[in-house]
């Protein structure tokens, strides 16, 4: 019988092409979402939308129903209590393994999130894969693309700290291979590209590959926070945002390792191939 398996944040950074990797493999794919038209529209009639919402319990269990695998991941601004116990839910119906969205370091961290988020989920009963990301390089497309488009600027207060930048793409590979393959049950994985950058050579990048002209702007952390604020984030996520770049400002965020290419067999994409993928996006 073919083993079902949920996705939860499928229409996000990672969730979206996990789905489609998914689909690829010809897996029994249910999309966990609150909207499930938009869902529909984003992957067709393939994987099969469920409403959903991790603050609301009573969604939970047409969403767990049959399932065996859980692609599962913290969404920002929510509780932790909320995760911990709808995995609670996922391990009493049955599901059998949870790969779990963290980030790099979490281990070293016992008050983040997203290692009491893994500590919970490792006294389950369920078979577990941690994946311990670096920081996106779809963030740049995501959230930094208004000033790179409008003022060619990469606008961080990141100083000359560098990043390990992890192509939302490959986590999304080796979040579908943990998915449907065996091997995986009680791993973590440090995932990251395959260079340290700063984003002074981020900026150089991008120019090389838009052919024009990007600087690195640097502000001040309250000069990012208030013109995020003013963007419309919410005042968590811009916190959540300028306490990130703190640590790559103190030179905490550039380990690279080989567990990328170790899962998928060849070398994690590289933020000069992220930005010619994604250059129509950051064209005026």
């Amino acid at each position: 019988m073919t083993e079902r398996l949920l996705v939860t944040g499928a229409t996000g950074t990672v969730g979206d092409p996990l789905v489609r990797a998914l689909a690829d493999r010809d897996a029994s794919v249910r999309v966990a979402t609150r909207s499930p038209e938009h869902a529909r529209d984003a992957f067709g009639d393939g994987p099969e939308p469920v409403a959903f919402d991790l603050g609301r319990p009573e969604t939970w269990g047409a969403a767990l129903a049959g399932v065996d695998r859980l692609f599962l991941l913290y969404p920002p601004g929510s509780a932790v209590s909320d995760v911990r116990e709808f995995a609670d839910a996922a391990d009493r119906v049955g599901v059998e393994h949870v790969v779990f969205l963290s980030i790099l370091g979490a281990e070293k961290f016992p008050v983040l999130p997203h290692r009491r988020i893994e500590r919970h989920l490792a006294g389950t009963g369920m078979d577990h894969t941690f994946l311990r990301a670096s920081w996106f390089a779809q963030n740049l497309s995501e959230i930094h693309r208004r000033e790179i488009v409008e003022r060619d600027e990469i606008f961080v207060p990141a100083g000359d700290g560098v990043l390990s930048f992890t192509d939302a793409r490959d986590v999304a590979a080796v979040a579908a291979r943990a998915l449907t393959e065996s091997g995986h049950a009680d791993r973590a994985y440090d995932l990251t590209g395959p260079a340290a950058l700063d984003f002074e050579e981020v900026a150089e990048i991008f120019a090389a590959v838009l052919d024009r002209p990007i600087a690195y702007a640097d502000p001040s952390r309250l000069t990012f926070a208030r013109q995020m604020y003013e963007r419309g984030f919410s005042p968590g996520f811009v916190a959540f945002m300028t306490a990130e770049y703190s640590v790559v400002r103190l030179g905490r965020s550039g380990r690279t390792t080989g567990d990328v290419e170790a899962v998928l067999g060849r070398p994690p994409r590289t933020v000069r191939e992220f930005v010619a993928d994604y250059a129509d996006e950051f064209r005026p």
